[in-house]
């Protein structure tokens, strides 16, 4: 990582704004500037996020997925320090759904009009725990991934919602089993500094948060031909210079596949019962300038994401950063990641999205462009599924939006 400048002047980064409004790909060294922009510097790169974001989108929509969240299993092999969602096998809590859940809380979701079923789940807990091995056996099945495809084609064959699955890192036999049957997938790449790693660090002890396991799985989709839903984890410790580091290399992914569909600018929070509860959560500003860094260094194609739910009442204020996605809503299951953390009704979040001037559109766990695109569908069975959801535009045919 190249070291940033001490201070970073408002011409400097008016500078690398006028680049980008040019249409030149910036550097890790401009994204240093910009992320530590303050004063007029920030409000000339939130404009120039802003007219990056609408050449793109003269439409000025912003999209959200209705969704069911799915917490497959939350045992994992993995203790991040900033986690709720894992639980070990006697933890209070600790729960596999097994076949008739899943089923259930898809159709109920299907019902109230969901079109997406989030998988979720900690990374292959087995190797971990032989409590989860033994449940798996006694269900039938070998691994958690494969219980994971089982799961992903119940969902989709009976109750037409597109399976999205972040399940942590996989490898190629892994995603051959599971891709036939999701829309997408995804898995954040979080961070890509090693300093997180060390003692005391949030992914101290960890097994799968390395940064090159995660871009592995990545590439791996992207050979299969899935569109990948990633991005970082801001405020878990990493310095501002890093966060543009993370964003590069998930450039650097996108420039070998095309695969990344969107990127994820998620806020840390503290929960009580976490290591890091004591730990300083990003303010509004560190939100604005990441996500229109993101824009700036990722250019006006790239969907980017910021989770409502994660900012309270003053999540409309992301609008002005080029971001142009809000993510899974669900009208039925909580955010399971972040339970403290309520997902705004629909009717609010476009309420509030249009006071700020945009368009609020429902949408599929694949993108419009890359439904339209055609080639992103990983098989015959999802590409069916998603053609009775979605318009000539890709995006969810209006009729069947529940406002």
């Amino acid at each position: 990582m190249t070291e940033a400048p001490a201070t970073i002047s408002p011409r400097t980064v008016r500078e690398i704004v006028e680049r980008a409004l040019a249409g030149d790909v910036l550097s890790a060294v401009d994204g240093y500037g910009l992320i530590n922009a303050e004063g007029a510097g920030l409000a000339a790169l939130l404009s120039a996020a802003t007219e990056i974001n609408d050449s793109a989108r003269p439409h000025k929509r912003v999209t959200y997925s209705r969704k069911v969240f799915l917490p497959l299993t939350n045992l994992c092999r993995d203790r991040c320090g900033y986690c709720t969602f894992v639980k070990g096998p006697g933890q209070w809590g600790a729960h596999t759904m097994t076949p008739d859940e899943v089923l259930s809380v898809a159709r109920a979701g299907a019902v109230l009009g969901c079109k997406e079923a989030l998988i979720s789940l900690g990374d292959h807990p087995e190797l971990r725990h032989p409590e989860m091995g033994d449940t798996l056996s006694a269900m039938g099945y070998g691994s958690t991934p494969e219980y994971v495809a089982a799961m992903s084609r119940l969902v989709l064959e009976e109750t037409g919602l597109l399976p999205h699955t972040n399940c942590g890192t996989l490898d190629r036999a892994e995603m051959e089993a599971i891709a036939p049957w999701n829309a997408s997938m995804g898995i954040m790449l979080e961070s890509i500094s090693p300093r997180l790693h060390e003692k005391s660090g949030p992914h101290f002890g960890t097994f799968t948060k390395r940064p090159e396991q995660r871009i592995a799985t990545l590439d791996v989709a992207g050979e299969r031909g899935v569109a990948m839903t990633t991005g970082i984890l801001i405020g878990i410790g990493e310095t501002p210079e890093e966060r543009v580091d993370s964003l590069l290399a998930i450039r650097d992914v996108h420039d070998r596949h095309a695969n990344i569909q969107e990127i994820i600018i998620q806020n840390f929070r503290a929960k009580p019962t976490t290591k890091m509860r004591w730990a300083s959560e990003p303010s509004t500003d560190d939100m604005l300038r990441t996500l229109a860094t993101a824009r700036l260094l990722m250019g006006p194609a790239m969907n980017i994401q910021a989770p409502p739910n994660l900012n309270g009442d003053e999540y409309q204020t992301y609008l002005t950063t080029g971001m142009n996605d809000w993510g899974g809503v669900s009208p039925l299951t909580k955010d399971f990641i972040n339970p403290e953390a309520a997902w705004p009704e629909v009717a609010q979040l476009r309420q509030h999205t249009e006071s700020m001037g945009f368009e609020l559109r429902e949408r599929t766990s694949l993108y419009p462009e890359y439904v339209l695109l055609g080639r992103w569908a990983t098989s015959p069975s999802v590409k069916n599924a998603t053609t009775r959801l979605v318009g000539e535009d890709g995006y969810v045919k209006q009729e069947l939006e529940k406002w």
